[in-house]
């Protein structure tokens, strides 16, 4: 793969992956052990970490799609050797929370991932994307799991860096993009 044709995009946005959808790869080991060193990757580079999570969803049986996703991964790295985490300094304390859901996204078990950003002062401190537990019954359901373990994040930074003598002084702002999930986060009744 060094010499690979770089890819400019990390997934194909058209097609989703499926657990029983291809032939069996060739040997299995090899791709564990590449999805598996991936994953440490993502500690720097979290603009992968979607795409790495949906290849290690088929760790128990790679199948040639999920080889060509994991192959499609590493054309990506190699055009985007120069990418990374950067942090910059900067004055401002705001804690700023990005969540969003891809509701029903998995074809095989109909569950919905979920995932958030959160930001200190225009820095990236903490991420997460993983399936849900549960299968959600509308797209509001799965943005409000998202927002709702994203707000959990963020009250947990807020305590940490309180801990550490360094107070917020404003208070977190949290974006989601359902207006569904928005109208049930802030309305007093439900909380």
């Amino acid at each position: 793969m060094a010499n690979c044709n770089p890819c400019s995009t990390l997934v194909d946005t058209q097609a989703k992956l499926s657990e029983d959808e291809g032939t069996p790869v060739a040997d299995p080991t090899a791709y564990r052990s590449l999805a598996g060193a991936l994953q440490y990757l993502t500690f720097t580079r979290p603009d992968i970490i979607y795409a790495v999570q949906q290849v290690c969803l088929h760790m128990h049986d790679p199948r040639e799609p999920h080889r060509t996703a994991l192959q499609r991964i590493l054309r990506y790295l190699h055009g985007t050797l120069d990418h990374g985490l950067l942090l910059h300094q900067n004055s401002s304390t705001e804690l700023v929370v990005y969540t969003d859901a891809d509701w029903a996204g998995c074809l095989d078990t109909r569950r919905s991932t979920s995932g958030y950003t959160v930001f200190l002062g225009g820095n990236l401190v903490s991420w997460s994307s993983k399936q849900q537990p549960v299968v959600s019954r509308s797209s509001a359901e799965a943005e409000y799991r998202a927002v709702a373990n994203g707000v959990a994040e963020a009250s947990w930074l807020r305590q940490l860096l309180a801990e550490l003598h360094s107070l917020l002084t404003r208070s977190t702002l949290a974006y989601c993009n359902n207006v569904s999930a928005v109208y049930l986060s802030t309305n007093p009744v439900q909380h």
